[in-house]
């Protein structure tokens, strides 16, 4: 049977603040991920980036270090229909156990903890991508990054609909503005 993935997210268990669709779909077009990619989604909370991922990649290994939002992961990953997940109940700021992977993701609050170990475990030329809420977070991304990968951009998507009525069009007075700086590095 086949899942609507859009109609299911409206019925997910929520927990922490998700990320929303307009900065996965920016994840997944800027990065080189295809279907045999191994990908580790860190600070996983419910789980939306990593069965976002999960569609696309050959294995997710999701880490959280608090049980009750990796239990709301993999609640939401059986509705999705994904099988392709690994969770882990672990912090990446400690350890990262696989090797190699193609794609790490760290959606936490304090990213530049976890670069080493995020290091470790890419492959050569892999790809990082930090989400921060915060400029300052971003910069000290950035700053702390900057020995072991290469800065490849920093995107901040905004969404706004648009009103068509008949021939007249304009945009909608609000939209979904700021949520949060999308940083992309490759390991060197």
């Amino acid at each position: 049977m086949k899942i609507d993935f859009l109609k299911t997210l409206n019925k997910i268990r929520r927990g922490p603040a998700i990320m929303l669709q307009k900065d996965i779909g920016v994840i997944l077009a800027n990065t080189s991920i295809d279907k045999n990619s191994r990908v580790l989604d860190a600070g996983s909370g419910c789980g939306i980036l990593t069965s976002n991922l999960a569609r696309f990649v050959k294995r997710v290994y999701s880490y959280d270090n608090r049980k009750e939002f990796l239990e709301a992961a993999k609640d939401n990953s059986k509705k999705f229909g994904l099988k392709n997940i690994t969770f882990r109940n672990k912090d990446v700021y400690e350890e990262i156990k696989e090797k190699n992977l193609d794609l790490i993701t760290l959606d936490l609050r304090e990213p530049w903890r976890a670069l080493k170990n995020a290091y470790n475990a890419l492959r050569k030329d892999g790809m990082l991508v930090c989400f921060s809420p915060h400029i300052t977070q971003t910069n000290k991304v950035i700053e702390e990054a900057k020995n072991d990968f290469k800065l490849v951009n920093i995107k901040e998507i905004i969404e706004r609909d648009w009103v068509v009525e008949n021939k007249r069009m304009r945009p909608e007075h609000t939209g979904i503005l700021h949520t949060g700086f999308i940083i992309f590095l490759r390991k060197i």
